[in-house]
């Protein structure tokens, strides 16, 4: 095996990295640095640097919960590798903005005092949907979750949320600059959800202290909306190795990603931010339509994907996109149900972008895996499928590419067992009802509080889930005689 790629490893192999890292100054600290945030986030901040000629975007990465992350990037001076796979796929390089990890648990009052160092102007996130411990009926803070109230207690903050909150009191009582907070997770408004929960954090401190915080963060912090938009598959051994050939060092944190990448932010930031509009970011007034198309498009239709391919035991999603039946039933979804009710962004052809995506899902050279897609759908599927079954149902039409998508979900939920991915497994497989029949089961698991009252509630989203459940249970070609006769 080569020698582990880090900094002094890379000088003796006669390469270097586009940024001169002994300039670079901590300007970021950034809270889950997992693969998406190393194939996106990190590359176009990069980026901007060298278009502007800057330093100051040197990023401070905290790990979640697991060490594993910490483990691959600290010993590499976090320095890793991005291999673009598929059509229009630039040559491999080594990504360098990273100048310093903490492990998220083994220090959080360390991260505390990254976010609170005036040096700190932006903080980024990429916690993924559930780490942001909202409620998934009411959308507010959930205080109830034993680690939030930990954190509000004054234990080491574990959440994002507690750790951000705390970062930004430490700034309001330290008379800190103003901060921008920059969310990237595929959340609807997920800025202006960051900034509730924030301020619901503050709420339920002593007065004196949430009273300091809220002041402080209406004053001096900002939380533009974002939409972010790359594939970036979990990386494999064979990715691992295959860089090694190419670079002739080991880099355990490399990642592979689409050729595509997007990122659209509301042009709203408190403070000096990087000239990310320089490396490709789009700064826009409202982020809104293109989060509603991304949202309803590419991450719905994958939903679709990934539940149907799992119970026909398709293990990527281009292995989905090449099934005739599965790759119909996305067809029908984007042309029935989705582009008829969605406002695409001025100068978007919603139909052309629909196109985009479905090749995009074919990219074999990706191989994104339908088990990872498929994680906790009781939070992905809400804002990927409310917005559109609204107005279908308000025009007195049948959602029944969406439930679809619903059935796919619960008949994963009921076969995965105890291997189930979800942020709310003990609960769905408590709800799960004697006997696992159609109704029952659908009815049971739409009042888990996956889909909004309104939604779950009405007896034709009922019936038209139990129908699909019915033929999705019926087994092989069941799926394909069903939409003959649609």
């Amino acid at each position: 095996m080569s020698g582990r790629l880090d900094a002094a490893a890379l000088a003796a192999a006669g390469r270097t990295t586009a940024l001169d890292r002994r300039a670079l100054r901590t300007g970021i600290v950034h809270l889950g640095v997992g693969a998406f945030f190393r194939a996106h986030g990190a590359v176009m901040t990069e980026d901007a640097m060298l278009a502007a000629g800057e330093a100051d975007w040197g990023v401070c990465a905290v790990t979640g919960r697991s060490p594993r992350v910490w483990e691959q990037l600290a010993p590499q001076d976090g320095l890793f590798t991005v291999s673009e796979r598929g059509a229009g796929a630039r040559p491999m390089r080594v990504v360098s903005p990273v100048r310093e990890v903490l492990g998220g648990n083994g220090d959080p009052w360390a991260v505390v005092e990254r976010i609170a160092d005036p040096g700190t102007r932006v903080v980024t996130l990429t916690v993924t949907e559930k780490g942001y411990c909202a409620h998934p009926v009411t959308g507010r803070l959930d205080t109830g979750d034993d680690r939030v109230r930990a954190d509000l207690d004054g234990a080491p903050p574990l959440t994002p949320v507690g750790r951000l909150a705390r970062g930004l009191l430490l700034r309001a009582e330290r008379d800190a600059p103003p901060v921008t907070v920059v969310s990237c997770d595929n959340l609807p408004g997920n800025g202006r959800l960051l900034a509730s929960l924030v301020a619901d954090f503050a709420a339920a401190l002593p007065a004196a202290d949430g009273e300091r915080l809220a002041a402080w963060a209406e004053r001096s912090a900002a939380f533009p909306d974002t939409m972010v938009d790359r594939m970036v598959p979990a990386t494999t051994r064979a990715d691992l190795d295959a860089v090694e050939r190419e670079l002739g060092l080991r880099d355990e944190a490399a990642v592979v990603a689409e050729p595509f990448s997007q990122w659209v932010v509301e042009d709203r930031f408190a403070g000096r931010r990087p000239r990310w509009e320089a490396a490709g970011a789009q700064l826009v007034a409202d982020v809104a339509p293109w989060e509603a198309v991304k949202l309803r498009v590419l991450n719905a239709g994958h939903s679709l994907l990934a539940y149907l391919g799992l119970g026909r035991g398709h293990r990527t999603i281009a292995a989905c996109a090449d099934d005739e039946a599965l790759a119909g039933a996305v067809h029908r979804f984007f042309d029935e149900e989705v582009l008829p009710g969605l406002d695409a962004p001025e100068g978007m052809d919603a139909r052309e972008y629909a196109a985009s995506v479905l090749r995009r899902y074919g990219n074999h050279a990706l191989a994104h895996s339908t088990a990872k897609v498929a994680e906790d759908g009781s939070k992905k599927l809400p804002p990927r499928l409310a917005p559109t079954m609204r107005p279908v149902l308000a025009k007195g039409g049948e959602p029944r590419w969406s439930a679809l998508v619903l059935a796919a979900w619960m008949r994963h939920v009921a076969v995965s067992g105890p291997d189930l991915q979800d942020p709310l497994a003990g609960p769905l497989r408590a709800a799960l009802p004697e006997g696992g029949g159609a109704r029952g089961t659908v009815t049971a698991l739409l009042r888990s509080g996956v889909l909004p009252e309104d939604l779950a509630g009405d007896e034709r989203v009922v019936s038209l889930v139990a129908h699909w459940y019915r033929v999705l249970s019926a087994g092989p070609g069941a799926l394909e005689a069903e939409m003959r006769e649609l």
